[in-house]
């Protein structure tokens, strides 16, 4: 209770402090003493410990906050804005608490939550929102609530963007293979805050829907051939943005940086000054087989996975040696072609491919065969992009498939072909 008779916190009256640059006394050097320590020390605080001895985290903050190696005296006080005791002495922590009261000076009191002055709350921080939440004295109510609300930020459902100018950033965002669910909390939340999305064809566009109607969706997609806005001009209306004081979240599919351009539109932005940040994404070369049952290792089989860029001439000679897996992204139209110089440069023609079509989506469609026929299946049945060509023996493991080796829908087990 406190000295009012309500229960802990009850009417608390919520306060958030700045305490950069300013005295905080903390009596104690154990694990508790070093958490309340930790975070004075990331807000700025001008941290004095006092205690006999510390804890191996109190040690790790030095030199970043001052530790008197000594008992904790009620003079301590004096000096500070703030008070923590945690010396593991009621004693000693209610002088403390007491000299503080004296002085004005607000005291938590980690030993005896109610004689105190102030409470810590629990916390949750995402990126300039912090969140506090107290439980009228009931620590495991105050974190389960902590969590929920952690979990409703990283959601994306939460509503993050800012209402006030501020500085701008572009944050790429690497989609996965389609499905929005297989974006990462990350890649939720930084659209959660979104001003501007410049959006590719692959990427989950379904997310866009749950974006604030007057959140700014650039669409820049891409299909085979086929480049509307090209890649210049993606990196001139990214930094533009950002330079207006905008968050620009460029989503794209798979992850930015396999096969994904990413690493020029960072430099672009580095090059022009812009704040950027990439948040990966589960790249389709990986997460497309495996909808279709295909390990792109797998042991006794393969030990080694290569991704190759299918529209683009490739090494067919240094392909053609490796014991491994071969992955094509963006290989539907040049399929004949890299099946053929594959062959001509010494692999096997019965080396299995499979080739799989929309992976994690409801037409999901994977076709089968070898770099002898797979071509001419693929013809017969209207493959197109986008696909992953699995080159290898472990297109060889796969689930149940029809009798012209074809798997309609997602299709996580798998077995070998006989």
């Amino acid at each position: 209770m406190t000295p009012g008779g309500e229960e802990v916190g009850a009417v608390a009256y919520p306060l958030h402090l700045d305490v950069s640059g300013r005295r905080v006394l903390v009596a104690g050097g154990g694990p508790v003493a070093a958490r309340r320590a930790r975070d004075l020390v990331a807000a700025g605080a001008e941290v004095l410990v006092v205690a006999p001895a510390v804890c191996e985290d109190l040690r790790d903050l030095l030199p970043d906050l001052t530790w008197e190696q000594r008992e904790v005296e009620p003079r301590d006080v004096a000096d500070a804005w703030l008070v923590h005791t945690a010396t593991g002495d009621p004693r000693a922590d209610a002088e403390v608490a007491a000299a503080a009261e004296a002085l004005r000076v607000w005291c938590v009191r980690a030993d005896d939550a109610r004689a105190s002055s102030a409470w810590t709350p629990s916390v949750v921080r995402r990126e300039g929102v912090t969140v506090s939440v107290t439980a009228g004295g009931d620590p495991r109510r105050a974190r389960g609530l902590r969590e929920a609300l952690s979990r409703w930020l990283d959601s994306g459902a939460a509503p993050l963007r800012r209402r006030r100018p501020g500085a701008g950033r572009v944050t790429l965002v690497g989609g996965g293979p389609g499905e929005v669910d297989l974006l990462t909390l990350r890649g939720r939340r930084r659209l959660a805050e979104a001003d501007v999305v410049v959006v590719d064809r692959l990427a989950p566009t379904a997310v866009l829907d749950e974006l604030d109607p007057d959140v700014q969706v650039v669409d820049v997609g891409k299909t085979p051939d086929h480049h509307p806005v090209p890649q210049e001009e993606i990196n001139r209306i990214i930094v533009e943005h950002a330079r207006a004081g905008r968050r620009v979240v460029r989503l794209k599919g798979g992850d930015n940086y396999v096969l994904g351009r990413g690493g020029e539109e960072v430099l672009a932005c580095r090059a022009a000054g812009v704040e950027v940040e990439v948040v990966p994404g589960v790249t389709s070369a990986f997460a497309v087989p495996a909808a279709a049952g295909i390990p792109v290792t797998h042991r006794g089989l393969s030990r080694s996975v290569t991704v190759v860029s299918g529209h683009e001439d490739v090494d067919a000679a240094t392909l053609a040696r490796l014991d491994g897996t071969v992955v094509f992204l963006m290989g539907v139209t040049m399929l004949p072609r890299l099946c053929a110089d594959l062959v001509a440069a010494g692999k096997p023609a019965s080396t299995p491919v499979a080739i799989v079509e929309n992976g994690w989506r409801p037409d999901q469609r994977t076709t089968r065969g070898t770099l002898g026929d797979i071509a001419a299946t693929a013809a017969r049945r209207g493959v197109r992009s986008p696909a992953v060509i699995v080159v290898g023996a472990v297109a060889g493991l796969a689930g149940v498939a029809d009798e012209e080796g074809v798997t309609v829908g997602p299709d996580v087990a798998y077995r070998p072909l006989s």
